[in-house]
């Protein structure tokens, strides 16, 4: 599924942009600087789930890698997490600049309603996966869960504090995708709702990775600095539950997600994926 991300991110991420070539060049830097693509392929895994063609849900797919793209040049910059590299290279503010880099993450964020509203032809299911899109990155979803991630880090959150934060930061999108993706299949309410709490559990499950990877990893298998929780003293799940309950509890979402995909007719890389979700190291 990974060359068909490829494909569409070639077709649909500014193919004829008349801007800035230092802006092109940043978002380009970015947007193809590899990554795993787990939000574009969880979108076409959900459309294919419901038995119908993934072609149409491509500039989806698409939009849902630039939102995630904006959002690692974001979190990088000296004012949030201040982070040299990203994806083994340097991040987008090292090689270029800060003001760049700012805009290059302005720029991909809107373009990526631009992708799904000009190539989505059905205007229902365009309207839809633009709702859930913007649900998934905005205020009460990706961007909601950034800033109580910052206040998280002059406090101790409890739990709960910690399942808000990770629920909305990286849950939120990624949900969004499964049910962006449902959306271009034709996916039924109740297929949605299936979508979008096997969405919730993987989402959950994919930070409680995260969190154990940056505690076990080295900087080569990650592509990032690891150990950047532990020195920043941040509270994660292995902090509050031991490395073993936190693989426990990981293992248990990801069963709990699996739980979910009956009502679908053909699931099976919903399944694949989220079985890599725990088995990942990096």
């Amino acid at each position: 599924m990974s060359p068909m991300v490829e494909q569409a991110l070639k077709r649909f991420a500014w193919p004829h942009a008349k801007a800035p070539s230092r802006l092109v060049q940043a978002m380009n830097y970015s947007l193809n600087a590899g990554g795993k693509r787990l939000r574009p392929m969880l979108v076409l895994a959900a459309c294919e789930a419901l038995g119908a063609d993934t072609e149409p849900a491509m500039p989806v797919a698409a939009a849902f890698e630039m939102i995630h793209t904006y959002s690692l040049i974001h979190d990088d910059l000296p004012a949030m997490d201040n982070d040299d590299l990203r994806r083994g290279q340097p991040t987008c503010h090292k090689a270029f600049d800060e003001a760049t880099a700012i805009l290059a993450g302005d720029a991909m964020s809107t373009y990526a309603f631009e992708a799904v509203l000009a190539n989505v032809a059905d205007p229902a299911k365009a309207i839809g996966c633009a709702r859930e899109l913007a649900r998934g990155a905005g205020l009460e979803g990706m961007v909601g869960g950034q800033m109580a991630d910052l206040e998280g880090e002059k406090k101790q959150p409890t739990l709960d504090e910690l399942r808000y934060i990770h629920e909305h930061k990286t849950g939120a999108l990624i949900t969004a995708a499964v049910v962006a993706g449902g959306i271009m299949g034709g996916a039924n309410r109740a297929q949605q709702q299936a979508l979008r709490g096997y969405g919730h559990d993987i989402g959950l499950a994919f930070q409680v990775v995260d969190d154990i990877l940056d505690q076990t990893s080295t900087a080569e298998q990650l592509g990032k600095s690891p150990g950047k929780d532990l020195a920043a003293n941040k509270i994660t799940y292995p902090r509050l539950m031991g490395l073993e309950g936190a693989t426990k509890h990981a293992q248990q979402l990801i069963d709990s997600a699996l739980g979910k995909l009956d009502a679908l007719p053909a699931p099976q890389a919903l399944v694949t994926i989220a079985e890599y979700f725990v088995a990942r190291t990096h």
